[in-house]
């Protein structure tokens, strides 16, 4: 297969092994520029094991990665970072006893020289101006992180990866456990995201509504492969929950042939 002029990231046969266990088995995907791609599956269809191999956290037994249609062998997380590879887990890894303001510029702080002074005059301003550019609204930069809102803390955590120069934003169930009104503020942060033609996502969610609703193509991952992919113009929610229930349906056979 070839690169697209228009694809960021592409994978070719990605395949890992943990032990017997086969996580990964010829995984190709393309992400194109300024797109949203969804990605769903199962537990245990090796989503996770594929996004910490795109941020260089693991690395792949076989198969190939590319971005801006070159090759790279991804050697750590911080090798992705500097190609411009940010991801954003559940857990937000939010300091929640620092502000918003401290939270946003975490390990890469601003300095008064000669003395190393932290400029929180600079921190506080930037902060701001940056989550009113993307229309993050929270009381103030000066709030400790616990005392925000699950989605409000998203939307935090989001903000700090797309203005570390991210081109890729790899986002691992952002909505997970949030309620109806959390979970519009990030669907309606990431629709005010894919305005900017120098970002493309990859969404992993189990709420198949909310892929339809923000992405432009979904990929279904099953044991270890993909297996679906279509723009949303051509899915529907209805779709994906019966490609799931079907693979439900063949687990139940196969446990009740194994009974008999």
């Amino acid at each position: 297969m070839t690169l697209t002029d228009g694809d960021v990231l592409r994978t070719e046969s990605l395949a890992k092994r943990f032990g017997p266990v086969v996580a990964l088995r010829d995984v190709t995907i393309h992400l194109r520029r300024g797109e949203v791609l969804g990605l769903i599956g199962d537990n245990g269809a090796g989503k996770s094991t594929l996004i910490k191999t795109l941020t260089g956290f693991l690395q792949p037994d076989s198969g190939a990665i590319f971005i801006d249609g070159e090759e790279v062998k991804l050697r750590s997380v911080a090798h992705a970072r500097q190609l411009g590879i940010e991801t954003v887990y559940q857990d937000l890894a939010l300091i929640d006893e620092l502000p918003v303001y401290l939270n946003m510029n975490l390990n890469k702080e601003h300095v008064r020289r000669p003395l190393p002074f932290l400029d929180k005059k600079r921190m506080r301003a930037e902060a701001r101006a940056k989550l009113d550019d993307m229309g993050v609204r929270i009381p103030s930069v000066e709030t400790e992180a616990a005392y925000l809102s699950g989605g409000q803390r998203q939307a935090i955590a989001i903000a700090r990866a797309v203005y570390s120069d991210a081109k890729i934003l790899l986002l691992d169930e952002p909505l997970a456990a949030m309620g109806a009104k959390e979970s519009r503020i990030i669907l309606d942060l990431m629709n005010e995201l894919k305005k900017r033609a120098d970002l493309s996502m990859v969404m992993i969610a189990h709420n198949f509504a909310q892929i339809i609703d923000v992405c432009d193509r979904v990929n279904l991952l099953q044991h270890g492969r993909i297996t679906y992919d279509k723009s949303v113009a051509e899915s529907s929610a209805r779709d994906l929950t019966d490609l799931i229930s079907a693979e439900y349906r063949l687990r139940g056979n196969a446990t009740d042939q194994i009974g008999e």
